[in-house]
């Protein structure tokens, strides 16, 4: 029963978010603050991975990037996305383990230590990255 409800939470979600973005463009200070996170799966399968990562490709504002697997024997493959309004990594780590909870209701007991997780709150900046890192203005060739 969790695959029809799934879906239409996933339409509410691509429409929630297109409307979110549409207003953001449209509004002087937009709040656009790219960041990419290195979220680690709780799902396993090829088939679940595909359509979490469909999922959130298809939901405006973020993009499935890759798949890195494990550097670790056991430990869980990762899967970058890059989140446009990303001011707060953990709220979209957060949202992130929101969806793959709702795609997939048996990871609910799987704690990889991230906030959504499990009882994790803060978020480990090995975690994120802001690919548009502030930097010191060039110095002027004389």
């Amino acid at each position: 029963m969790h695959v029809p409800m799934y879906i239409l939470w996933l339409i509410k979600e691509i429409f929630v978010a297109g409307y979110q973005v549409a207003w953001a463009g449209l509004r002087p200070a937009a709040g656009y603050d790219p960041v990419i996170v290195r979220y680690p799966l709780r799902v396993t399968t090829d088939w679940q991975i595909f359509w979490f990562s469909t999922s959130i490709t298809a939901t405006p504002s973020t993009l499935s990037l890759g798949l890195r697997e494990p550097a670790e024997p056991g430990a869980p493959r990762i899967l970058l996305v890059q989140a446009a309004f990303g001011s707060d990594p953990t709220g979209v780590m957060e949202s992130l383990a929101d969806m793959e909870q709702r795609m997939a209701p048996h990871v609910t007991s799987i704690d990889h230590g991230v906030p959504g997780h499990g009882t994790a709150t803060t978020l480990d900046p090995r975690f994120y990255q802001y690919p548009s890192e502030r930097r010191a203005p060039k110095e002027k060739k004389q």
